[in-house]
């Protein structure tokens, strides 16, 4: 079987009131990218993968390049999940801390953990600088506490950073980090110099089309209803659209958060949590400096995140107000402003341009879950707000292992998971959770 003719198919129209979660500044300023043809008909790869997030389309850079026939099939349009919608901060580590890694997995693998990490946030780089794409990267990121008690957790981060290889950290008192930073809630900060931000829509599109250039092909509004495993020709897997089928040996599940239950085995072990993130109008360079004056990424230490930066043409992007029940507010922008003006008060004055949100797939212990189902199906999921870069680099990991390289696959592999708790009482609990961290924050 051959790969299906593109059909013609309409330009791509803005997001609306009915869409109102990609009505975002991302989906305004993008860099553009050609539509993509719906899956007609029977198809046939080496490799089918299920997402076109940053995932799935890092693993169809690496296996296309290596020589493998690639499809990648996206319900929506590329970019459509959290990969397009996040708030592009490029972390370090793990939301858990690697200290917890250490702890579940022993100090080997913990290593081996941590620099993934590491090499993560490289690959970015890498991935910028050799397809050329646009996406504003810049380095940088404060860590700031809203507490001064929380001053010794920071020297502690500082100390086991540098104990597993990262040089460069920096701790911030009140003073100096009011140099840097235009608020006075914060009473110090670490500071890293290889995380930083980009502009993940824009980001999210170079990988596609990089991944087209390497050879894979891109079907978008493609969704995967129904996975046949080793019901095809030969003990293939069958991916099943509404419009057509793909025949293929290996399966990459690079759904993450909006996979929803269509595998039974990692859909308990990921919960979708709403985050959402306000864009005001362009500051101008005097005063978004004034704000932040290096350009760093930054997020608080607290359980219940802000994180925020400036936009390349100098607004200030802030998120955070974490939901568990995923039900979003109906006025996003009196939600998210309140929370904006606590840290930046002089904010008072500037216009709301945008607000959007969109979910982030989280795991219990707040580890991310890689694995196998079977000897062919491959997924990785729950990157629990460190997706940016743990995601492109969790991708290359499962194109590695399905080139017989998958020793750093199965060391992750081997990172213990508790299922969240299942039926009517799956988001009570959890928006209990979020009451108790929440509380945590208040009364520290």
């Amino acid at each position: 079987m051959s790969a299906p003719k593109p059909e013609k198919v309409p330009p791509r129209k803005p997001a609306g009131p009915a869409d109102r979660f990609n009505d975002s500044w991302y989906r305004a300023s993008a860099k553009a990218f050609p539509r993509q043809p719906r899956l007609k008909g029977a198809a046939r790869a080496d490799v089918g993968i299920v997402g076109g997030g940053f995932t799935g389309l890092s693993a169809a850079i690496e296996l296309a390049r290596a020589g493998f026939d690639v499809t990648l099939l996206e319900a929506e349009d590329i970019g459509y999940g959290c990969s397009g919608r996040s708030g592009g901060q490029i972390g370090t580590e793990f939301s858990c801390g690697i200290e917890k890694v250490e702890k579940l997995v022993g100090r080997e693998i913990a290593e081996l953990a941590f620099q993934v990490g590491e090499d993560a946030k490289s690959l970015i780089r890498e991935r910028v600088d050799t397809y050329g794409i646009e996406c504003e990267l810049k380095l940088g990121y404060l860590h700031p506490i809203t507490r001064a008690r929380s001053w010794p957790d920071l020297e502690h981060e500082k100390k086991v950073w540098e104990s597993y290889g990262y040089d460069g950290v920096k701790l911030l008192d009140k003073a100096t980090l009011e140099e840097r930073l235009g608020s006075e809630i914060y009473h110090g900060a670490l500071w890293e110099p290889a995380g930083g931000h980009l502009h993940p829509l824009s980001f999210t599109r170079g990988l596609a089309e990089a991944a087209r250039k390497e050879g894979a092909h891109i079907h978008e509004q493609s969704p995967v209803t129904a996975i046949g495993r080793g019901t095809g020709k030969g003990g293939e897997n069958v991916l099943t659209t509404p419009s057509g089928e793909l025949h293929c040996k290996y399966v990459i599940l690079a759904g993450n958060a909006y996979l929803g239950k269509l595998v039974p085995e990692t859909h308990r072990k990921i919960m979708p949590v709403g985050s959402y993130i306000l864009a005001t109008e362009p500051l101008g360079e005097a005063r978004a400096r004034e704000l932040i004056r290096d350009d760093d990424a930054v997020a608080d230490t607290n359980n219940i995140v802000d994180y925020y930066r400036l936009s390349g043409d100098r607004r200030m992007l802030f998120g955070g107000r974490a939901s568990y029940s995923t039900l979003a507010p109906k006025d996003l922008f009196a939600f998210m402003r309140p929370r904006m003006l606590r840290v930046f008060p002089q904010l008072a004055d500037a216009k709301l341009d945008y607000c959007w949100g969109g979910n982030v797939g989280i795991t219990m212990n707040r580890m991310i879950d890689v694995g196998r189902i079977g000897k062919t199906i491959y997924f990785a999921h729950g990157y629990s707000g460190h997706g940016v870069a743990l995601s492109g680099m969790c991708g290359k990991l499962m194109a590695d292992a399905i080139q017989g390289q998958a020793g750093r696959f199965d060391a992750l592999a081997k990172i213990p998971h508790t299922p969240f708790p299942g039926g009517p009482v799956r988001t009570p609990l959890l928006m209990l959770a979020m009451l108790y961290y929440r509380l945590r924050d208040l009364v520290g």
